[in-house]
């Protein structure tokens, strides 16, 4: 596979299993979303290999505001999502960010250094 999609996830935020999974879907179709708006030969080669995506952590919001910096001066679909605070955190907690669909190497240059989410 030459491209996929990460969503990196506030580790701080000590989020549970199905509110990770939520949000990491928001990200994931608001990316998608705007990859196929913004970089259309991507998104299809991306979903044409089967729409690999990978989900990594931080520690914190600034490490979040860093990386979706990063990945705008190269020109990548981004997307931070902000919960409502209806169940486990305040309202306007940015709680992720997707980033992608691109080529590997593009990808791997910002988040490569990350750690899965276990």
């Amino acid at each position: 596979m030459k491209y996929k999609m990460i969503i990196v996830v506030r580790d701080d935020l000590r989020l549970s299993c199905g509110k990770i999974a939520a949000q990491a879907s928001h990200a994931a179709v608001c990316c998608a979303f705007e990859a196929k708006r913004s970089h259309s030969k991507w998104f299809k080669k991306w979903k044409s290999e089967g729409a690999k995506k990978v989900v990594v952590k931080v520690e914190s919001l600034d490490d979040l505001f860093h990386l979706e910096k990063q990945a705008k001066v190269q020109k990548l679909s981004t997307c931070l999502i902000t919960d409502a605070g209806l169940t486990e955190v305040p309202p306007d907690t940015i709680t992720c960010l997707g980033i992608g669909p691109a080529p590997n190497e593009m990808i791997d240059s910002i988040t490569g250094n990350l750690s899965l989410l276990k």
